[in-house]
């Protein structure tokens, strides 16, 4: 059983995460490589948008276990608990009508979703689908360009079956991953999962 102080590592970065993704759905400029991956599918496929999401967060799970970094609580952690934190503060969120506000909100959430994943992550208790298939390549690429990759293969292939992009998600493929690197060695951190770790 984690310790309690990597479980409220884990919840608080789960909720700050869930702030940070409903900053970026609200500026309304582009989402993640990730949710622009599971649109295209629900839109291409007629899925809805939930099963489309389960079952792409599902293939990415079994493939990052694949190569040794396994699910833990904190998969489902972060699965559940950013969704509800995502669904209450969107609710409490207007999307500008001005560029310049928009633009501000979008520039907010990146040190915000940075934060948030640095900070579930250093909990050590299991990543969340876009995370653990970015640290599965790590090694041999370094999580903030493996997970870059993993968002901008995500936002192509979104694209590519009808799914929208926009400067936001351009912006998550290039700057989240080092943004993420930078906030855990703030917060002195180590995301990766696949090492022991003192309960």
């Amino acid at each position: 059983m984690p310790s309690l102080g990597r479980l409220t590592l884990l919840i608080g970065g789960c909720v700050v995460l869930g702030v940070g993704v409903a900053l970026l759905l609200t500026a309304d400029l582009g989402s993640d490589g990730y949710s622009t991956l599971v649109n295209g599918i629900a839109l291409s496929t007629g899925l809805a948008f939930w099963l489309a999401n389960l079952l792409v967060g599902v293939a990415f799970v079994a493939a990052a276990a694949a190569r040794k970094v396994y699910p833990g609580i904190g998969t489902v952690v972060q699965v559940g608990l950013v969704g509800v934190t995502v669904s209450v503060a969107i609710d409490l969120m207007t999307t500008p009508d001005g560029w310049p506000a928009r633009i501000a909100l979008l520039v907010a959430a990146f040190p915000v979703l940075a934060l948030g994943i640095a900070a579930y992550l250093g909990s050590r208790t299991g990543a969340g689908p876009a995370e653990a298939a970015g640290l599965a390549w790590d090694p041999p690429v370094p999580f903030k360009w493996s997970y870059s990759a993993v968002q901008g293969g995500g936002a192509l292939v979104g694209w590519l079956l009808g799914a929208t992009i926009g400067p936001g998600t351009i912006a998550v493929i290039l700057l989240l991953g080092p943004l993420v690197d930078l906030a855990a060695r703030i917060l002195r951190v180590d995301v990766h999962q696949n090492q022991p770790v003192e309960s």
